[in-house]
C-alpha cells in the first residue's frame, strides 16, 4: 500500500495541482457570489444531482446514469434562461476586486429604528406609503422602473418622498441596506379575491409583488393610517412599533440574537473553501485517476556512455514492450519520443553483458504509470575497438554484353583501413566493394564504388576514403580459333 501511494504521488503532475487549485478556487467564488440566493441553491442540487449520475455510473444502472445526464444538461440552461437577471445583478454591483478575490461579509447596515420611526411618523400624518425591502429575488422582471435614487435613508427624505405634492409618491420605494435604491416604482396588483374590500391600490400593489417574490413590502395606508406588511401570500396588520421593527429585523437577517461574529464568518468560508478542495479533487480523481487506461508502446533501447575503445557486437533486442497505464486524456497525447529507454554502458567489460530494465532507466511524461517491461533483461556483447588495413576486391555481378571481355580492372587506393571490433575484424580478410552490374558496361572507363561493410558496426577508419575509384579496361573478344 505505501508503495502504490509513493506511486501515485510520483505519477501526479504539477499541472494536475495547478488544475485542482484552480477549480476549487473558482468553485470558492461562485460560493462567495451567491450564497443565500436561488441560483446557488439550484447549482447545489445539480451538483447532488451529478454526484447520484456518478454513483449510477459506477454501479451499472445504466439508463439512471443517463436520465440523470439528461436532466443535468436541461437544468444548466434553466439556471442560465431562468436567473440570468439575478446572475447579473450580482456580477454588476461587484467590482472586479470582488469578483476575483474579495470575501463579503454579510453585514446589517439597514437602519430599522429610523425606518420604523419614519414609517409611524407617516402614519400619524395619514401619509400613505408603499415601502419595498428585496431579498435574494431581482424585482427587475416584476416592476416598472421608478427613478434611481441611492440616498442614504434619513427620516426627512422618506418623508418627503411619500409627501402628497412630490411626483413619486404614489409609487414604492426600494430599499436595500441603508440606502433607498428607486423611488415612483410600479408594483404589480394582486388578482387575489381574499383581500379586504377597502383595500386599495397600494394594498394590492404590496400583495401582488410579495406574492411572486421574496420581498417584504411594508403600506401605510393614506385613509385610515394604519400600517400593514405583505411576505409572500400574507398580509400581517400591525398594531405598534414593536412589531414593525420585529418583522423588519426578521425580514433583512437581524433578530433578537446577536449577529454572527466575523470568526464564524470566518470558519464557514474556511469550510467552504475546504468542501471545494475535497470536492474538486474528486472529481479530478474520478475523471484522471478513475478511468484508467492501459497502452502498449513499442520503444527502442538507448545505450548510453560506452567507451570509445569498445564496440556493440550484438544485443539480444533492439526493443522493449512498455505497458503504460494512466487517465484516458494522458495517454491519447503520448507520443513515442517522449518516452526514452536508456541503459547505461559505463560499466560495461569486453564479452557479454546483462542488464536488467527498471524504472531509473525508463522516461515517462508527468502522470503515466509504468505496469510491466518485456523483456527485462538485456544481453548486450561488447568488444576492443581495433583498426585494420585490408585490400579491396570489386564484387562482380551480371555478365558483359556478348563479344566484350574485362581486360583489367584496378581499385584505387588497393586498400583501406577499417575501424571495429576486434573480434570481427580478426575474421576478415577482404573487403569487397558494393556490387558492380557488368551488364551496364560497354567500354573501357572508370567509376567510383563504396566499399561494403558488413557488419554495419564497421567503419571506414581515419586518412582511408570512404569512396573507391574502379578503372576497368573493356576489349572485343577474338572471333573464334583466332589466338588473343
Amino acid at each position: 500500500m505505501p508503495y502504490d501511494l509513493i506511486l501515485f504521488l510520483n505519477s501526479i503532475r504539477w499541472q494536475d495541482i495547478v488544475d485542482i487549485a484552480l477549480n476549487s478556487y473558482i468553485l470558492f467564488r461562485l460560493y462567495v457570489l451567491f450564497r443565500g440566493t436561488n441560483v446557488f441553491r439550484v447549482l447545489a442540487g445539480i451538483t447532488l444531482l451529478w454526484i447520484l449520475q456518478r454513483i449510477a455510473a459506477a454501479i451499472g444502472l445504466i439508463v439512471t446514469s443517463y436520465a440523470f445526464q439528461g436532466i443535468i444538461a436541461f437544468a444548466a440552461l434553466i439556471v442560465i434562461i431562468v436567473f440570468k437577471n439575478e446572475i447579473r445583478t450580482v456580477l454588476q454591483t461587484k467590482n472586479i476586486k470582488t469578483i476575483l478575490w474579495g470575501l463579503h461579509y454579510k453585514t446589517i447596515k439597514t437602519p430599522i429604528e429610523i425606518l420604523v420611526g419614519s414609517i409611524y411618523e407617516l402614519s400619524r400624518l395619514n401619509s400613505g406609503a408603499l415601502l419595498v425591502f428585496p431579498a435574494a429575488d431581482d424585482l427587475e422582471e416584476f416592476t416598472q422602473r421608478g427613478i434611481s435614487w441611492h440616498g442614504q435613508i434619513s427620516k426627512e427624505m422618506i418623508l418627503s418622498i411619500f409627501w402628497h405634492d412630490n411626483p413619486v409618491h404614489d409609487g414604492a420605494a426600494v430599499i436595500k441596506g441603508d440606502r433607498i435604491t428607486d423611488v415612483g416604482v410600479i408594483l404589480p396588483l394582486s388578482k387575489r379575491n381574499d383581500l379586504p374590500s377597502y383595500y386599495g391600490t397600494r394594498h394590492r400593489a404590496a400583495a401582488g409583488l410579495a406574492e411572486q417574490t421574496d420581498a417584504l413590502v411594508v403600506v401605510v395606508s393614506e385613509e385610515r393610517g394604519e400600517v400593514v406588511v405583505a411576505k409572500g401570500n400574507r398580509i400581517i396588520d400591525i398594531h405598534d412599533n414593536l412589531e414593525l421593527e420585529q418583522a423588519l429585523k426578521d425580514h433583512v437577517g437581524e433578530s433578537a440574537e446577536p449577529v454572527s461574529s466575523r470568526k464564524k464568518e470566518n470558519f464557514r468560508l474556511g469550510l467552504a473553501a475546504l468542501l471545494s478542495f475535497f470536492f474538486v479533487s474528486g472529481i479530478w480523481f474520478s475523471f484522471a485517476r478513475g478511468l484508467e487506461t492501459l497502452i502498449t508502446l513499442e520503444i527502442p533501447v538507448e545505450y548510453m556512455n560506452r567507451s570509445p575503445k569498445m564496440q556493440i557486437l550484438e544485443t539480444s533486442v533492439n526493443d522493449v514492450s512498455l505497458n503504460l497505464s494512466g487517465s484516458g486524456t494522458i495517454i491519447k497525447s503520448i507520443r513515442p519520443e517522449q518516452i526514452n529507454v536508456r541503459l547505461d554502458l559505463s560499466k560495461a567489460v569486453v564479452g557479454s553483458n546483462t542488464f536488467t530494465i527498471t524504472p531509473e532507466n525508463i522516461t515517462l511524461p508527468p502522470g503515466v504509470l509504468l505496469k510491466k517491461v518485456t523483456p527485462s533483461v538485456i544481453n548486450v556483447t561488447l568488444d576492443v575497438t581495433m583498426e585494420k588495413k585490408l585490400p579491396i576486391q570489386a564484387d562482380w555481378i551480371g555478365k558483359l554484353p556478348e563479344g566484350l571481355i574485362l581486360q583489367s580492372a584496378v581499385l584505387t587506393p588497393a586498400k583501406i583501413k577499417i575501424v571495429g571490433a576486434r573480434n570481427v575484424l580478426n575474421k576478415i580478410s577482404t573487403i569487397y566493394t558494393e556490387k558492380i552490374q557488368l551488364d551496364n558496361i560497354k567500354k573501357s572507363g572508370e567509376m567510383t564504388v563504396k566499399p561494403a561493410l558488413s557488419p554495419a558496426s564497421l567503419k571506414v577508419g581515419p586518412g582511408s576514403p570512404d569512396k573507391i575509384t574502379l578503372t576497368y579496361v573493356v576489349k572485343n573478344r577474338p572471333p573464334a580459333g583466332i589466338p588473343k
